[in-house]
């Protein structure tokens, strides 16, 4: 590059390590846009999770701040998720200069309508339709207070979405929402999840097993693990592993039930990308037609069969590469036949043509760094 170019990124997590959805594609984004040369000017949220010195190999800068975490702000009209990541040092080092901004999901867009950045270029890359992904944990959550607190969260990520008239781009990570938010908003474009694969790598051979992976505290993979079990695989006698952080105990109760289903709880991301590789099928049914599911290309990367419902793969472009069932029967059904199967190394062509070139990360940087 003839000329050093700039960009802050302000994420909503510490994005390291990269070992749930949202980081993922941030992590992966960062690493894209080190390869370009772009400087990166890293503004973290910090909650929970370490400062992370391996991040400094890929900045330029790493700044972290402290989300508020005050309950009070629930009371704010704001969304919570939004309010609880604002910052005044974060626009004292925003002020420094001017390079572009990269706000990372709603969630990092607080500042994005302040006076001071205007004229800056302000980019905001968009996970999923924040307020249906929330009304959505509301419908399947069990707690009292989270249900209403999901509930109150999407009513305020509805109204806050607005926002997004203030950014010069809006980079949506799935077809289906960029087709949503265009109806909304001007210059908003398509550019998908950045996911650790490079290549399609499949092992040759049977798995002896079906594997169902996610965050299981969150709700829609509870649901998920929940109609796996209790749907599907209680029917059939094929083994079942569950990999994930945090199973409730309602699925632990579920499981005990079954001597061929079992969890791997709390393990880590590479003992998960090594399930992946060795099962004979990734079952990965959803009930949230949001965004799009890096466990569905970590699967389609690196696993054999792939099992899952339409609302994982609807207006995705990965449609022709997975088996789909919307009933519980179907899935038993293809489950069976599937099991016994020897994964087809023409399929592993099939994957590589729509892989390496819709969701390609080398191909995704240069368009993100077109915005700028």
């Amino acid at each position: 590059m003839t000329e050093q170019k700039h960009l802050h990124i302000i994420s909503f997590d510490v994005p390291f390590p990269a070992n749930y959805g949202g980081v993922i594609d941030v992590f992966y984004k960062l690493k894209a846009l080190h390869t370009q040369g772009i400087k990166i000017h890293l503004h973290c949220f910090e909650y929970g999770r370490a400062e992370a010195l391996s991040l400094e190999n890929i900045c330029e800068k790493v700044y972290y701040y402290k989300r508020k975490m005050s309950k009070q702000l629930l009371l704010n009209a704001l969304p919570y998720v939004v309010i609880s990541r604002s910052s005044e040092k974060l626009m004292e080092n925003l002020m420094r200069d001017s390079h572009p901004v990269l706000f990372e999901g709603l969630h990092s867009c607080f500042h994005l309508n302040d006076k001071r950045l205007d004229g800056r270029i302000k980019i905001v890359r968009t996970h999923n339709i924040e307020h249906e992904y929330y009304t959505n944990l509301q419908k399947v959550e069990k707690s009292v207070f989270k249900k209403i607190y999901f509930g109150m969260e999407g009513k305020k990520l509805e109204r806050f979405e607005k926002i997004l008239k203030k950014a010069d781009h809006v980079a949506a990570i799935s077809p289906a929402d960029a087709k949503e938010l265009s109806g909304r908003y001007k210059n908003v474009h398509h550019i998908t999840a950045f996911h650790p694969n490079e290549e399609v790598k499949i092992k040759e051979g049977k798995g002896s097993f079906c594997l169902y992976h996610g965050n299981l505290e969150v709700g829609e993979n509870n649901e998920a693990a929940l109609y796996l079990v209790n749907k599907v695989f209680s029917k059939i006698k094929k083994p079942l592993i569950i990999a994930g952080r945090k199973p409730s105990a309602e699925l632990k109760a579920a499981v005990a039930n079954f001597s061929h289903i079992s969890i791997k709880a709390n393990i880590n991301t590479q003992d998960i990308d090594e399930l992946i590789k060795t099962a004979q099928i990734n079952a990965l049914p959803t009930f949230q037609a949001t965004g799009i599911k890096l466990k569905l290309l970590a699967a389609l990367f690196t696993g054999r069969h792939c099992l899952v419902n339409s609302p994982m793969v609807a207006n995705t472009g990965l449609e022709t590469l997975c088996s789909i069932e919307d009933s519980a029967e179907g899935m038993q059904k293809e489950i069976s036949r599937l099991f016994d199967l020897p994964f087809d190394m023409d399929e592993k062509q099939k994957r590589e043509a729509i892989l390496l070139g819709d969701f390609s990360n080398a191909q995704n940087v240069k368009k993100l760094v077109s915005l700028f």
